[in-house]
């Protein structure tokens, strides 16, 4: 049997951390075993869902280089497939017509609260000849299913749960309306789509229990499920925005690389041994199932940010450069073309040694891009004295004679700050805040050579007035 998984997201919102983590499990779990991973857009609640939603979760899943090994599925435009399953299951006798209507049911919700019971249906109309109701009244059809016994899930994470099947009430399966309920068409699906594996968040516990009753009902083989735990804040609370981004295209725009936020997701929950960076080869070899964890996972983005700057150093420099540009288009009064790219690039090799996202390594490129006069920052005015003007004056004439090549043009500042009878850095500091703006920078030699003798030489001179 090949394996074949299912990420399944409802468009009624963004792709969070948690819907991220659940479509990265299974995505490794498939490629682990040899199989498929799929994806179904479960847009049943039409009210609610969106197309912007919809693209927003291709767009992530693209992002993060999940894409199924086939076209997404729409629950929407399977209705007429839950609804013939529905009609089956009620001329095989494991379904049953329901004429309550919504006052009834008010009342029987209503009643048992107040006599201290859960809300439950009472199975009113399970035994009753469909000819007591009204001639043309509309119905529901509900499942029909067992009032002895347990219903228990073999959970490759938590183990045998089991619930007592008194606790169950016979669900509706297909409203009046003619429209399915989630719980029904979400069993048809992956039944259809041949499922071998329901790996998902453990909030979907309860209603398995349900959903393996309606694969009884039909008799149908039944997929293994896998709950995988919340992942919480680092309070331990229910992750929300008050923790910091949720949404995966949040953690796109703040600068994240994708391989980095999949491995920290990888960890969030699954360990191998004391492994921590761990690229998409190694976890498509290693991840399986029984590495999951029962507890909780607590949401740590230093940690997260610290794994960035580790992908981030790694990076392919053509690549960081492309990233960095992008950024930069959308900032006002820069100067981007060709020439600003080879600046870039050229001195992304120091640059990404400090950055942990790329809104760090983009802030800290911005100054290749910026066309004179500089903006500059306080501490570097403050270095701009009557005296390093003058001394700025005299190293402009002194690097025009020089080969801009990092050794070079530190020799070459080395023998200027020994004749000048200075050290080296009271000729670097205010010679860095005249070239950035700022008082960092990549060694000074490889800031000078990035931006190459013309302009090194123009933001000098602008500095030393």
């Amino acid at each position: 049997m090949s394996v074949r998984t299912r990420f399944a997201p409802s468009p009624t919102g963004l792709l969070h951390i948690g819907g991220a983590r659940t479509a990265l499990f299974n995505y490794l779990f498939s490629r682990h075993h040899g199989g498929e991973f799929l994806l179904r857009i479960e847009d049943t609640d039409r009210a609610r869902s969106t197309d912007a939603a919809t693209q927003i979760i291709l767009e992530g899943l693209e992002w993060l280089g999940l894409s199924p090994d086939a076209p997404p599925v729409y629950q929407s435009a399977r209705a007429a497939r839950h609804a013939e399953i529905a009609h089956q299951m009620l001329e095989a006798g494991t379904a049953y017509r329901c004429y309550c209507t919504a006052e009834e049911l008010r009342e029987m919700r209503e009643k048992a609260v107040a006599e201290g019971r859960s809300p439950r249906y009472e199975g009113t109309w399970r035994d009753r000849d469909p000819a007591d109701a009204p001639p043309g009244a509309p119905f529901a059809i509900r499942l029909k299913a067992p009032r002895s016994g347990d219903t228990v899930v073999d959970d490759l994470v938590q183990g045998p749960v089991r619930v007592a099947n008194a606790e169950l009430d016979d669900m509706i399966i297909l409203r009046s309306d003619g429209t399915p309920t989630y719980l029904h068409a979400v069993v048809v699906d992956d039944h259809d789509m041949a499922i071998t594996h329901v790996i998902r968040g453990d909030d979907h516990l309860t209603n398995t229990f349900r959903q393996v009753q309606v694969y009884q009902a039909n008799n149908w083989d039944m997929p293994r499920f896998a709950h995988i735990p919340l992942i919480h804040g680092a309070d331990g609370a229910k992750l929300s925005k008050r923790h910091g981004a949720v949404s995966i295209l949040e953690f796109r725009e703040q600068g994240f690389l994708p391989e980095a936020l999949c491995n920290y997701l990888l960890r969030l929950g699954w360990s191998h041994g004391d492994l921590e960076t761990i690229d998409r080869d190694t976890a498509i070899r290693l991840f399986d199932i029984d590495g999951v964890n029962r507890g909780a996972s607590r949401m740590d983005y230093a940690k997260l940010t610290h794994l960035n700057g580790v992908y981030i150093r790694s990076a392919d420099d053509a690549r960081l450069t492309r990233e960095v540009l992008h950024i930069l288009a959308h900032r006002p009064n820069l100067a981007l073309g060709a020439i600003a790219a080879q600046r870039i690039e050229a001195l992304i090799p120091a640059l990404k040694e400090r950055a942990k996202t790329l809104l760090e390594l983009a802030d800290s490129a911005q100054f290749l891009a910026h066309p004179l006069p500089l903006a500059m920052q306080p501490k570097a005015v403050a270095l701009l004295t009557p005296e390093a003007r003058i001394q700025l004056r005299g190293l402009a004439d002194t690097l025009a004679e020089t080969d801009f090549t990092p050794p070079a043009l530190h020799a070459a500042l080395l023998a200027f700050a020994e004749t000048a009878g200075v050290k080296l850095g009271q000729v670097a500091q205010p010679l860095r805040a005249a070239l950035t703006g700022s008082t960092t920078s990549p060694g000074i030699d490889l800031t000078l050579a990035a931006l190459g003798r013309d302009e090194a030489l123009a933001r000098i001179r602008a500095a030393a007035g």
